[in-house]
């Protein structure tokens, strides 16, 4: 134990202080608005709240833990935990009860939490093993790379849940770029995606997924149904004017025409009551530290690492950019989270623990006295 602390103590003298503080005061932010979302004391608010800080107390110190044992050791057990991963995902989908039309969460011992969330860690450790020992650069290698993202992608399908799903192929994209996949195999599978946008619509997605596209095209087609999270969303965001009603002054929230607030639709509350001043800071600390990711990642000597740093990167920009653009509608409604603002200890956890992981690539870039 002893020797744990000794490690901590100097882990935490090397970490990227910048990277980890962005972070914090990113969540700390999303604990205020969750309150202001449930319309504080006198509402769920104070609940949900709480609920949230101590999930962020329990994320903090997993990922120290994480950023202690150290990346080398969680890649040399990426195989495993993908096995595990693809396990909990079938389970997911076998035994998991459907809530809103969707079966995303597992429940063990009174503990409910959600797979998919922590798929995208396994992933990550995955791909960044097995692209830096099989590098795609014939068709070959870059086959064998989509296939061991395709079955996560199709498990959380089933359940289905085309969010996660989404997320795990920009996070393969990033990686893959990162691995250097030659252009012409990337251009190939975006353009058969594309391609196969039509059938998708047709016979995979569910009537309630077609209808957030199309209301995405037109919001006005439905203005009560499909259409209504969009337009009040859209609201709340443009009356929060420069510089924002004031915290728990929102009206969309508190008057329950915003639904879920406290999650899909956190950007709104917090912009309805910050403004666009608000915006550009919060834009801003999420550009700090998609910039650290990066830089760390460019900045090792390790070929998984580089390609580990990306897949973290590609993660956390696309759920910032989707949540943020479904909520003031330039991109579909998919139900993914804001990393750090909204409610959910599954994804607040799974955020913090890849944190960890790129953590621990910044401290041993920094005992090597590379310039960190």
């Amino acid at each position: 134990m002893r020797d744990f602390w000794i490690s901590l103590k100097e882990d935490l003298s090397m970490t990227d202080r910048i990277m980890l503080g962005s972070a914090l005061m990113l969540s700390l932010w999303g604990v205020f608005c969750i309150y202001s979302a449930g319309a504080g004391a006198s509402g769920p608010g104070f609940d949900l709240a709480f609920r949230q800080s101590v999930w962020l107390a329990v994320s903090v110190v997993v990922m120290l833990l994480v950023m202690v044992i150290g990346h080398h050791k969680l890649l040399e057990g990426a195989y495993p935990l993908y096995g595990l991963m693809l396990l909990l995902l079938l389970l997911t989908d076998l035994l998991a009860p459907k809530v809103k039309g969707a079966q995303s969460w597992l429940g063990f011992g009174g503990i409910r939490f959600q797979p998919s969330e922590f798929a995208k860690i396994a992933i990550i450790l995955m791909m960044s093993k097995f692209l830096s020992r099989y590098p795609p650069l014939d068709l070959k290698t870059f086959m064998a790379g989509i296939g061991v993202i395709s079955l996560p992608v199709l498990l959380v399908l089933i359940q289905p849940d085309a969010g996660s799903a989404l997320v795990y192929l920009v996070i393969s994209f990033g990686m893959l770029i990162a691995a250097g996949t030659p252009f012409k195999y990337l251009g190939s599978i975006v353009g058969l995606g594309l391609a196969g946008v039509p059938l998708m619509f047709m016979f995979v997605l569910k009537e309630y997924q077609k209808n957030r596209i199309l209301v995405f095209i037109d919001p006005m087609r439905d203005p009560l149904g499909a259409g209504y999270n969009v337009i009040q969303s859209r609201i709340a965001v443009g009356s929060g004017g420069f510089s924002g009603k004031g915290f728990m002054l929102g009206t969309q929230s508190k008057l329950k025409f915003l639904p879920e607030p406290h999650t899909d639709f956190i950007f709104s509350v917090f912009s309805e009551e910050f403004g666009f001043a608000g915006n550009i800071v919060l834009i801003f600390l999420f550009a700090v530290l998609l910039f650290r990711v990066i830089i760390t990642g460019l900045r090792s000597r390790d070929r998984r690492c580089k390609i580990l740093t990306a897949g973290v990167g590609s993660w956390l920009w696309f759920q910032m950019f989707e949540s943020m653009g479904m909520s003031i509608g330039i991109t579909p409604v998919t139900g993914l989270p804001l990393p750090f603002l909204s409610y959910g200890g599954s994804s607040l956890l799974a955020t913090f623990i890849a944190l960890g992981l790129v953590a621990s690539i910044y401290i041993e870039g920094a005992n090597s006295k590379r310039g960190f």
